[in-house]
């Protein structure tokens, strides 16, 4: 099966999201937080760095649970560029 190439509107969400969760990190390790979710640490780096802007959607809820994060504040920030204290 052929992917059909992300937007570039899809990118950026990507970014939002993987700029969130790095911020939600803190100083937490990758590896830490990570393994905490259940995913590796290499996939957390990707998500991080917008190599995987679209991860499954139970990653990233694993990742919102291990960091305190809702649902909520995750799709307002993504689609919105809402601040996390939001």
């Amino acid at each position: 099966m052929v992917r059909t190439p992300l937007t570039p509107e899809e990118r950026e969400r990507g970014e939002r999201l993987g700029r969130l969760l790095r911020q939600a990190r803190g100083d937490r390790s990758m590896a830490e937080v990570a393994a905490k979710a259940g995913i590796s640490a290499e996939t957390l780096r990707k998500i991080e760095t917008g190599r995987a802007p679209t991860p499954a959607f139970f990653t990233v809820a694993a990742l919102a649970g291990e960091l305190g994060l809702s649902m909520d504040q995750l799709a307002a920030h993504c689609t919105g560029g809402a601040s996390l204290a939001a």
